[in-house]
């Protein structure tokens, strides 16, 4: 894979889990990552080991919710590194509930934090790449969108409408040089995975492991993995398209 040259990528929800996998991932292709989480003291350390393994990285603090808050994040990115090039939407929430106990709060939150982030994170990039003729997008999804999940209405409707805008984009930004793919993990070992465990909300993991056909729980560097193949120049062919890393779970 070719090196980037200091290409600016940007990581939402880079502080933790998968965020964390793709953005030390993308640092060792050999781009410069920005890592946008809420939670700056994670988002810091990041950056922090990736600068001590000699690669460039910076940690901005934002409420991805937040569209002006996003803006400034970008702006200061790109006093850093110059212009945004690689965007993954990546920050997200999750939640269980009975359909009929979603409340409207329930159901706003997770839209701005899942699906309104991915739309003002975007739209703030998207001119960068048109004026450089070459982008990449990669939308971090989920395999609840396809298969559905019990008691995640919610959720698993944020991360359709990212399916949805994923092909949507693809079409629109292709002729301008900017591939956009989504990948929708299937069981991830991350933070969010290991609370939603502990409070019963998954079953018995080893007996969820032994269901898929690699028979073992996902980690954060096999998201990371794929991300970085869809970021890399081998992909300029590739877009509009929904990579499942999920051990076999959807296929």
């Amino acid at each position: 894979m070719s090196t980037q040259s200091g290409r600016a990528a940007v990581v939402t929800g880079g502080g933790k889990g998968m965020g964390e996998a793709i953005a030390r991932r993308l640092a060792r292709d050999g781009f410069a990552v920005a890592i946008l989480d809420l939670d700056s003291e994670n988002a810091q350390r990041v950056a922090d080991e990736i600068v001590a393994g000699g690669h460039r990285a910076i940690a901005v603090a934002v409420d991805v919710s937040d569209r002006a808050s996003v803006d400034l994040a970008m702006a200061r990115v790109r006093d850093e590194f110059g212009p945004i090039l690689v965007l993954v939407n990546n920050a997200g929430i999750t939640g269980f509930k009975r359909f009929m106990e979603i409340t409207d709060d329930d159901w706003e939150r997770i839209f701005k934090v899942n699906i309104n982030s991915a739309f003002y994170c975007t739209q703030a990039v998207v001119r960068d790449m048109t004026e450089a003729g070459w982008g990449r997008i990669v939308n971090i999804s989920s395999s609840s969108a396809q298969t559905g999940s019990e008691f995640m209405s919610h959720y698993a409707s944020t991360k359709a409408a990212m399916i949805g805008m994923t092909k949507c984009l693809a079409l629109e930004l292709g002729p301008g040089g900017i591939t956009v793919n989504t990948v929708p993990p299937g069981s991830i070992m991350t933070p969010m995975m290991r609370a939603s465990a502990d409070k019963g909300h998954l079953g018995d993991l080893e007996a969820l492991a032994a269901r898929l056909p690699v028979r073992r729980i996902g980690e954060p560097e096999d998201i990371a993995a794929a991300v970085g193949y869809l970021c890399s120049d081998d992909a300029g062919y590739v877009t509009g398209q929904i990579i499942g890393v999920n051990g076999g779970r959807v296929m």
